[in-house]
């Protein structure tokens, strides 16, 4: 019998207070890195404008924070204890952005350019690079934590993101790549950040193994669900929303978990969506849409939002297994249900 979810604050609610809760260790921690990596990173956070003055950007929704610092709650500690293990989670997170919209050539993060299309590709690596070692530095200070045990969890973590980055990447010069290829490289990219987070907040409070496994495996499924929501995004997303142009997936010829599922699908529309992506010109935002409409007829907008559904399911299901207790609980499952119903 499933749990009873007491209430707790709403999702924005929780948001915010993770950004308040971990934003200024989080600007401690970057004022510590070495000048021209912290000008770089201080404007990926929107701390800083491309001069190296005072700015209001958005450093991001510190999702993973929250996960790491509920976690906690949800064992038994306080999110105090757990705030070192949110820091590095979230500098691991912006080590992967810095070094994917290189790799990706986006040139909009968070409504501004991004930060190698106005210091440079070499410094865009080095920022993120920097803010990977930051990461651990921050992650050795958490008392709360068995040091060693919390490095090897955060480690397994980052070398998963690389191979999914890297099968991501691989993926570009591929005519044909399966559904569980796909799956499986979004298990990495982003499902196993959204774990990591999850089990280093169970460490923090004290939760015992097996405990924390279930914790670890809500962050998993939660995890994958938020890359189906993002591939959705990606190409029906509402700019204003996003941050990037409209279509961009598609633009950008990504095999995304909707876009593998029309491939595959074996209809009409799948193989006219094949043919699109096997041109090389740059298509018209006419031939976009119409890319999008395929995806649409060929059932992977369809298949890709039950899939997030029942991968919600599952995640829901291991948090109750968790046993975590009610109010954090119940700021979980209002976590969990934003991150899978954004607007697409």
């Amino acid at each position: 019998m499933a749990r009873t979810v007491t209430s707790g604050r709403t999702a924005a609610e929780v948001l915010a207070w993770s950004r308040d809760l971990t934003g200024p260790p989080m600007r401690a921690a970057v004022d510590t890195l070495p000048p021209s990596m912290r000008r770089i990173a201080g404007y990926h956070f929107g701390w800083l404008d491309e001069h190296g003055r005072p700015a209001s950007g958005g450093a991001g929704k510190a999702v993973r924070p929250a996960l790491v610092l509920l976690a906690a709650e949800a064992a038994g500690g306080s999110a105090e204890d757990a705030v070192p293990a949110a820091v590095a989670v979230e500098l691991v997170h912006n080590f992967s952005l810095l070094h994917d919209d290189v790799m990706d050539g986006d040139a909009t993060r968070r409504h501004r350019p991004t930060a190698w299309s106005v210091f440079g590709v070499s410094g865009a690596i080095l920022a993120g690079d920097a803010l990977l070692t930051l990461a651990f530095d921050v992650l050795a200070t958490a008392s709360s934590l068995r040091t060693p045990e919390a490095a090897r969890v955060l480690s397994a973590a980052v070398l998963d993101l690389v191979e999914g980055q890297s099968a991501d990447t691989s993926f570009e010069t591929r005519e044909e790549v399966t559904l569980p290829e796909v799956v499986a490289m979004a298990e990495g990219k982003t499902g196993a950040l959204l774990a990591t987070s999850c089990a280093l907040g169970g460490l923090a409070g004290g939760a015992g193994v097996e405990r924390v496994e279930c914790l670890r495996a809500f962050g998993a499924r939660l995890g994958l669900a938020f890359q189906v929501v993002d591939d959705l995004l990606g190409i029906w997303g509402d700019p204003a929303v996003t941050g990037k142009p409209v279509h961009s997936d598609l633009r950008n010829r990504k095999k995304s978990l909707p876009v593998v599922a029309a491939l595959t699908s074996g209809t009409p529309a799948g193989d006219e969506l094949a043919a699109f992506y096997r041109r090389e010109q740059t298509p018209s935002p006419g031939e976009l849409a119409h890319a999008a409409g395929l995806v649409e007829a060929a059932g992977g907008r369809a298949w890709a939002q039950a899939y997030a559904d029942e991968l919600l399911g599952e995640a829901l299901a291991h948090l109750t297994a968790a046993t975590p207790a009610p109010r954090p609980a119940a700021e979980l499952h209002a976590l969990a249900h934003l991150l899978t119903h954004r607007d697409h």
